[in-house]
Protein backbone atom coordinates (compact mmCIF):
# COMPACT_ATOMS: atom_id res chain seq x y z
CA UNK A 1 0.00 0.00 0.00
CA UNK A 2 1.43 3.20 -0.99
CA UNK A 3 2.59 5.53 1.73
CA UNK A 4 1.99 8.87 -0.43
CA UNK A 5 -1.26 10.19 0.57
CA UNK A 6 -1.58 12.67 -2.87
CA UNK A 7 -1.14 9.70 -5.49
CA UNK A 8 -3.78 10.22 -7.70
CA UNK A 9 -6.11 6.73 -8.24
CA UNK A 10 -6.60 8.28 -12.27
CA UNK A 11 -3.15 8.27 -14.46
CA UNK A 12 -3.10 11.61 -15.93
CA UNK A 13 -3.51 11.84 -19.62
CA UNK A 14 -0.14 12.12 -21.97
CA UNK A 15 0.85 15.78 -22.04
CA UNK A 16 1.41 15.85 -26.08
CA UNK A 17 -2.40 14.10 -26.48
CA UNK A 18 -3.68 16.75 -24.19
CA UNK A 19 -2.02 19.60 -26.49
CA UNK A 20 -3.33 18.27 -29.82
CA UNK A 21 -7.37 18.27 -28.00
CA UNK A 22 -6.76 20.89 -26.64
CA UNK A 23 -6.15 22.96 -30.41
CA UNK A 24 -8.36 21.02 -31.98
CA UNK A 25 -10.77 22.36 -29.45
CA UNK A 26 -9.43 25.77 -29.21
CA UNK A 27 -10.05 26.08 -32.94
CA UNK A 28 -13.45 24.91 -33.09
CA UNK A 29 -13.77 27.61 -30.12
CA UNK A 30 -13.13 30.19 -32.03
CA UNK A 31 -14.81 29.41 -35.21
CA UNK A 32 -18.10 28.92 -32.90
CA UNK A 33 -17.26 32.49 -31.39
CA UNK A 34 -16.67 34.13 -34.49
CA UNK A 35 -19.88 32.97 -35.86
CA UNK A 36 -22.13 33.80 -33.07
CA UNK A 37 -19.93 37.60 -33.43
CA UNK A 38 -18.84 37.25 -29.93
CA UNK A 39 -15.11 37.31 -31.39
CA UNK A 40 -13.20 39.11 -34.53
CA UNK A 41 -16.06 41.34 -35.67
CA UNK A 42 -18.30 40.94 -39.00
CA UNK A 43 -15.28 38.97 -40.81
CA UNK A 44 -15.49 36.25 -37.99
CA UNK A 45 -18.32 34.73 -39.00
CA UNK A 46 -16.59 33.41 -42.27
CA UNK A 47 -13.85 32.36 -40.30
CA UNK A 48 -14.67 28.61 -40.46
CA UNK A 49 -15.32 28.53 -44.38
CA UNK A 50 -12.53 30.34 -45.30
CA UNK A 51 -10.07 27.87 -42.94
CA UNK A 52 -11.84 25.01 -45.14
CA UNK A 53 -10.35 26.80 -48.25
CA UNK A 54 -7.21 27.53 -47.60
CA UNK A 55 -6.07 24.52 -44.69
CA UNK A 56 -8.27 21.67 -45.87
CA UNK A 57 -7.11 19.08 -48.95
CA UNK A 58 -9.53 17.90 -51.86
CA UNK A 59 -9.04 15.12 -54.19
CA UNK A 60 -9.08 18.09 -57.07
CA UNK A 61 -6.39 19.47 -55.59
CA UNK A 62 -4.17 16.59 -55.10
CA UNK A 63 -4.81 15.68 -59.06
CA UNK A 64 -3.78 19.35 -60.03
CA UNK A 65 -0.91 18.92 -58.07
CA UNK A 66 -0.06 15.88 -60.01
CA UNK A 67 -0.64 16.59 -62.85
CA UNK A 68 1.67 20.10 -62.84
CA UNK A 69 4.23 18.24 -61.24
CA UNK A 70 3.91 21.34 -58.11
CA UNK A 71 3.71 21.15 -54.69
CA UNK A 72 3.61 24.27 -53.33
CA UNK A 73 4.21 24.76 -49.58
CA UNK A 74 0.92 26.10 -48.75
CA UNK A 75 -0.60 23.01 -50.22
CA UNK A 76 1.33 20.39 -48.98
CA UNK A 77 0.47 22.41 -45.50
CA UNK A 78 -3.18 21.43 -45.84
CA UNK A 79 -2.03 17.52 -44.92
CA UNK A 80 -0.89 18.40 -41.43
CA UNK A 81 -3.88 21.16 -41.18
CA UNK A 82 -6.89 19.88 -41.96
CA UNK A 83 -7.50 17.43 -38.89
CA UNK A 84 -7.79 20.56 -36.75
CA UNK A 85 -10.90 21.88 -38.93
CA UNK A 86 -14.18 21.00 -38.23
CA UNK A 87 -17.88 21.09 -39.80
CA UNK A 88 -19.40 21.33 -36.53
CA UNK A 89 -18.95 21.30 -32.83
CA UNK A 90 -20.21 17.77 -32.62
CA UNK A 91 -17.84 16.81 -35.73
CA UNK A 92 -15.35 17.97 -33.41
CA UNK A 93 -16.59 16.95 -30.08
CA UNK A 94 -16.25 12.87 -31.40
CA UNK A 95 -12.62 13.42 -32.36
CA UNK A 96 -11.44 14.72 -29.41
CA UNK A 97 -13.67 11.77 -27.29
CA UNK A 98 -11.69 9.45 -29.64
CA UNK A 99 -8.20 11.33 -29.37
CA UNK A 100 -8.44 11.47 -25.85
CA UNK A 101 -9.52 7.70 -24.93
CA UNK A 102 -6.90 6.06 -27.38
CA UNK A 103 -4.07 9.21 -27.11
CA UNK A 104 -4.42 7.90 -22.89
CA UNK A 105 -3.41 3.87 -23.75
CA UNK A 106 -1.15 4.48 -26.75
CA UNK A 107 0.47 7.87 -25.06
CA UNK A 108 1.49 6.09 -21.78
CA UNK A 109 3.40 3.57 -24.29
CA UNK A 110 4.75 5.54 -26.82
CA UNK A 111 6.95 8.62 -26.23
CA UNK A 112 5.55 11.45 -27.79
CA UNK A 113 7.60 12.09 -30.81
CA UNK A 114 6.21 8.69 -31.46
CA UNK A 115 2.72 9.41 -30.66
CA UNK A 116 2.96 12.88 -32.90
CA UNK A 117 4.35 10.78 -35.71
CA UNK A 118 1.02 8.77 -36.06
CA UNK A 119 -0.89 11.21 -35.72
CA UNK A 120 0.23 13.09 -38.55
CA UNK A 121 1.75 10.03 -40.55
CA UNK A 122 -1.65 8.58 -40.55
CA UNK A 123 -3.22 12.62 -41.94
CA UNK A 124 -0.24 12.65 -44.76
CA UNK A 125 -1.41 9.51 -46.11
CA UNK A 126 -5.05 9.57 -45.14
CA UNK A 127 -4.74 12.79 -47.09
CA UNK A 128 -2.74 11.41 -50.21
CA UNK A 129 -4.76 8.27 -50.29
CA UNK A 130 -8.23 10.25 -50.18
CA UNK A 131 -6.78 12.57 -52.91
CA UNK A 132 -5.85 9.18 -55.17
CA UNK A 133 -9.25 7.58 -55.07
CA UNK A 134 -11.73 10.85 -54.36
CA UNK A 135 -11.98 12.95 -57.67
CA UNK A 136 -13.95 15.73 -56.49
CA UNK A 137 -13.87 19.38 -54.95
CA UNK A 138 -15.09 17.70 -51.68
CA UNK A 139 -12.51 19.12 -48.93
CA UNK A 140 -11.32 16.74 -46.33
CA UNK A 141 -12.19 17.78 -43.39
CA UNK A 142 -11.67 17.09 -39.17
CA UNK A 143 -8.95 14.48 -37.41
CA UNK A 144 -10.71 11.38 -37.67
CA UNK A 145 -7.65 10.42 -40.14
CA UNK A 146 -5.23 10.88 -37.55
CA UNK A 147 -7.46 9.50 -34.93
CA UNK A 148 -7.55 6.29 -37.02
CA UNK A 149 -4.07 6.56 -36.93
CA UNK A 150 -3.91 5.98 -33.29
CA UNK A 151 -6.57 3.45 -33.06
CA UNK A 152 -4.14 1.70 -35.67
CA UNK A 153 -1.56 1.82 -33.53
CA UNK A 154 -3.62 0.64 -30.08
CA UNK A 155 -4.53 -2.44 -32.31
CA UNK A 156 -1.05 -2.77 -32.90
CA UNK A 157 -0.60 -2.79 -29.38
CA UNK A 158 -3.12 -5.33 -28.61
CA UNK A 159 -1.93 -7.37 -31.49
CA UNK A 160 1.71 -7.46 -29.94
CA UNK A 161 0.19 -8.47 -26.72
CA UNK A 162 -1.89 -11.08 -27.41
CA UNK A 163 0.78 -12.87 -29.53
CA UNK A 164 2.44 -12.59 -26.29
CA UNK A 165 -0.08 -14.76 -24.65
CA UNK A 166 -0.55 -16.80 -27.40
CA UNK A 167 -3.80 -15.64 -27.76
CA UNK A 168 -5.83 -15.28 -31.24
CA UNK A 169 -4.56 -11.92 -32.59
CA UNK A 170 -7.56 -11.28 -35.13
CA UNK A 171 -9.53 -9.95 -31.99
CA UNK A 172 -7.25 -7.16 -31.88
CA UNK A 173 -9.32 -5.82 -34.80
CA UNK A 174 -12.23 -5.60 -33.45
CA UNK A 175 -12.50 -2.26 -32.52
CA UNK A 176 -11.51 -0.94 -36.53
CA UNK A 177 -14.21 -3.74 -37.40
CA UNK A 178 -16.83 -2.17 -35.06
CA UNK A 179 -16.17 1.59 -35.76
CA UNK A 180 -16.10 0.77 -39.90
CA UNK A 181 -19.63 -0.88 -38.99
CA UNK A 182 -20.75 2.17 -37.01
CA UNK A 183 -19.87 4.24 -40.70
CA UNK A 184 -21.67 2.16 -42.98
CA UNK A 185 -24.61 2.49 -40.80
CA UNK A 186 -24.49 5.52 -40.99
CA UNK A 187 -23.91 5.64 -44.44
CA UNK A 188 -26.61 4.03 -45.47
CA UNK A 189 -29.42 5.35 -43.26
CA UNK A 190 -27.92 8.90 -42.81
CA UNK A 191 -25.93 9.70 -46.26
CA UNK A 192 -22.01 9.74 -45.61
CA UNK A 193 -19.36 11.00 -47.89
CA UNK A 194 -15.97 9.03 -49.01
CA UNK A 195 -13.45 10.34 -46.07
CA UNK A 196 -13.97 6.86 -44.84
CA UNK A 197 -11.29 5.96 -47.31
CA UNK A 198 -9.07 8.61 -45.16
CA UNK A 199 -9.75 6.70 -42.26
CA UNK A 200 -9.09 3.51 -43.36
CA UNK A 201 -5.57 4.53 -45.04
CA UNK A 202 -5.44 6.43 -41.36
CA UNK A 203 -5.75 3.35 -39.32
CA UNK A 204 -3.08 1.11 -41.68
CA UNK A 205 -0.56 4.17 -41.53
CA UNK A 206 -0.53 4.12 -37.42
CA UNK A 207 -0.21 0.63 -37.20
CA UNK A 208 2.41 -0.29 -39.91
CA UNK A 209 3.83 3.23 -38.29
CA UNK A 210 3.76 1.53 -34.79
CA UNK A 211 6.46 -1.27 -35.87
CA UNK A 212 9.13 1.43 -36.47
CA UNK A 213 8.02 3.54 -33.33
CA UNK A 214 6.90 1.13 -30.70
CA UNK A 215 9.34 0.51 -27.62
CA UNK A 216 11.48 -2.28 -29.39
CA UNK A 217 10.17 -1.46 -32.47
CA UNK A 218 9.91 -4.21 -35.50
CA UNK A 219 12.98 -6.41 -33.03
CA UNK A 220 10.39 -6.45 -30.07
CA UNK A 221 7.52 -7.97 -31.84
CA UNK A 222 9.53 -10.25 -34.06
CA UNK A 223 10.97 -11.85 -30.65
CA UNK A 224 7.32 -12.30 -28.69
CA UNK A 225 6.19 -13.89 -31.88
CA UNK A 226 9.32 -16.33 -31.87
CA UNK A 227 8.73 -16.98 -28.03
CA UNK A 228 5.19 -18.15 -28.95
Amino acid sequence: MSSNPVVSPVNPLPPVVVVLALTIFLVEAAFNLGARGLIGGAEAIGWRSAAIGSYTPSGLLFDRMIETSRYPAEHLLRFITYPFIHVSFTHMIFAVVLLLALGKFVGEIFRWWAVLLVFFAASIVGAMVYGIFVDSRMPLIGAYPAVYGLIGAFTFLLWVDLARHGANQLSAFTLIGFLLFIQLIFGVFFGGGPDWIADVAGFATGFLVSFVVSPGGWSRVVNKLRRR
